[in-house]
């Protein structure tokens, strides 16, 4: 008899003092994400990683978090804690999982990466290739990934751990690295080597770009992931972005099958930037220039995204597009309300936001 696979669990009780209207607004957050159901004081939510079972009872909120390896059981736990410990309601809550994924280990989706090879793919375009080991399951599950940049080449780099809450604890600084998120590019997990491609920003505060420009052969890094979603199957696709995206929209293209319709937006500095995207797919394809306007100040991405006749004859649709802060609020309510489509029919991402760095282009996305 074939062995059943395991599957990797564990549990938390929150001590809270209204348990209830908490977790349902926790349900409310991860509606956007899953599958969720609610049956009185207890709920259901499905995402793409496992399951998570809520029960507000007197005084406290029960959670279990379940997934098909430790990695999945990790993000259920992560997504969990950072979305309650969010929530304004009062003293912070204490939480304290109980079960597979024991705490002051490293995180199971971690991996330390080396620079292996260096390349300009364009004047304003970085691709560098890392090297690292098991990197199967960095091929599906998102088209994302952290890279946490060591802020001194010449010291030996702390990498973060797993918290008792179910998410990382990160060495103090000046140990800590930076962490930014990037498309993988391309996957070789036979050589073990990925590519990332870094857009050459110019500022103070850009440790990606700085990074890419300072790399050479040896340097270490770290690598959380994958995470974020990508284009769902479907037979017709608008893919829409700025230079930010292009990365993760060649790598979409390039998966695409031969009998599905792609219409492209990409949107860049100048004709300078233009990249040869491949693809077997029916691909219509327009680069948008900005000409010396600044990053994230023309309505060019809007406007053309607008002007594309989504199909109404029967054939499966799914909108991507990856963007700044403002074009990714206006793009998500258009497609939501003037064009009605359902949840699983679009993906709409903040990449970036002007004037703010890091993680800080995902705030306020509600």
């Amino acid at each position: 008899m074939a062995e059943m696979p395991r599957t990797f669990t564990a549990s938390a009780e929150v001590r809270l003092a209204a348990p209830e209207p908490v977790m349902l607004r926790l349900c409310a957050r991860f509606r956007e994400f899953g599958d969720v159901t609610v049956d009185g004081a207890c709920s259901r939510i499905e995402t793409g990683f496992g399951v998570a079972g809520l029960e507000a009872c007197k005084g406290c909120l029960r959670i279990s978090a379940q997934g098909r390896d430790e990695v999945a059981l990790a993000y259920v736990k992560l997504a969990l804690a950072e979305h309650l410990l969010s929530l304004e309601i009062g003293d912070r809550p204490e939480i304290v999982w109980q079960g597979d994924g024991a705490a002051g280990s490293l995180l199971p989706y971690f991996r330390e990466m080396r620079v292996v090879r260096a390349a300009d793919i364009t004047p304003r375009m970085r691709r560098i290739t890392l090297a690292g080991r098991d990197l199967e399951r960095f091929a599906s599950g998102g088209l994302h990934v952290r890279l946490l940049l060591p802020r001194n080449r010449d010291v030996p780099p702390a990498w973060p751990t797993m918290g008792a809450d179910g998410r990382p604890c990160w060495p103090d600084a000046p140990e800590r690295p930076d962490i930014r998120i990037y498309t993988i590019r391309a996957i070789d997990v036979s050589r073990g080597e990925i590519d990332i491609d870094f857009v050459m920003h110019e500022g103070d505060d850009m440790p990606g770009a700085r990074f890419a420009a300072e790399a050479r052969p040896g340097d270490v890094i770290g690598m959380t992931g994958p995470g974020g979603g990508s284009a769902a199957a479907a037979d017709w696709y608008l893919l829409a972005g700025d230079e930010t995206a292009l990365p993760a929209i060649g790598r979409i293209l390039e998966g695409l099958p031969r009998q599905a319709k792609a219409v492209v937006r990409i949107e860049v500095a100048d004709e300078g930037e233009r990249q040869d995207l491949r693809s077997v797919a029916d691909v219509d394809l327009q680069w948008l220039f900005r000409n010396g306007a600044p990053a994230g100040t023309t309505e060019a991405l809007a406007e053309a995204i607008r002007t594309v006749a989504l199909p109404r004859d029967g054939r499966s649709i799914f909108v991507w597009t990856g963007c700044e802060h403002a074009c990714f609020r206006r793009t998500r309510k258009y497609l939501r309300e003037e064009c009605g489509l359902a949840r699983d029919e679009h993906l709409v991402v903040a990449y970036w936001r002007r004037g703010y760095s890091g993680d800080a282009a995902r705030k306020e996305e509600s």
